[in-house]
């Protein structure tokens, strides 16, 4: 049976906003699968739901927008209740890889003072082993070719993504580098290794910031707590 990748999307965003309730502070995530939950925000608040949202990246302010989805300044907030966004890849511990999308640092901010982390996926998402998918990480001009030395050290490789031969630049007028550490065992050490690095703003290993991740499977939903 070949798994249809979108519906299994839509099925997780359809899922995931009914967890929304009125006056909620809402983050909106970035990338495919948080676009299946920005369109279904758009129906409810059509249809009065009453929240104000917080985007992750341009794209997803200039797609809230076109949705009349209510917007407010990060920079207003206490808190967040609750975030919908995507992954690259996911474990049962709820370890994740994201940033793909190049705006990991924003959805990193925002997880960070969310209530509620949704995560909503498709099943090629699921892994055992994360680090198939490359660590995006997020990282300021200057230090470029330092952080890709200090990645070596890591036992990494790393490439700076180029987008219409030109280094792709983030909303926040970073670089990404694409780093390949191979199936990470643990992704903690990595993780804090990581953080140690001057110049690296963030990287794409989110751990301990999601509660719940809602999967589409075939004509269903399973959920990761």
């Amino acid at each position: 049976m070949i798994k249809d990748i979108e519906k299994e999307k839509e099925l997780a965003a359809k899922e995931a906003v009914k967890l929304l309730c009125d006056n909620m502070i809402v983050g909106l995530g970035t990338g495919s699968s948080a676009v299946y939950a920005i369109t279904e925000i758009g129906e409810l608040v059509k249809n009065g739901l009453k929240i104000k949202a917080v985007p992750t990246s341009n794209r997803t302010k200039e797609l809230a927008e076109s949705l009349h989805i209510p917007l407010i300044d990060i920079n207003a907030v206490n808190a967040i209740d609750i975030t919908i966004d995507g992954a690259d890849e996911f474990n049962t511990d709820l370890i994740l890889i994201k940033g793909g999308g190049g705006a990991l640092l924003r959805e990193k901010i925002v997880a960070s003072l969310t209530k509620q982390e949704i995560i909503i996926t498709d099943s090629s998402k699921k892994v055992d082993l994360i680090g198939k998918f490359k660590v995006p990480i997020e990282v300021i001009p200057f230090a470029s070719q330092y952080v890709l030395r200090q990645i070596e050290t890591l036992n990494g490789t790393g490439k700076i993504r180029i987008t219409a031969n030109s280094p792709f630049i983030t909303d926040q007028a970073n670089y990404i580098i694409d780093a390949d550490f191979g199936l990470i065992s643990d992704p903690i050490s990595l993780s804090q290794k990581l953080n140690e690095i001057e110049g690296l703003v963030a990287h794409g290993i989110f751990i301990g910031l999601t509660r719940k991740i809602i999967m589409g499977s075939n004509d269903s939903v399973v959920i990761f707590e």
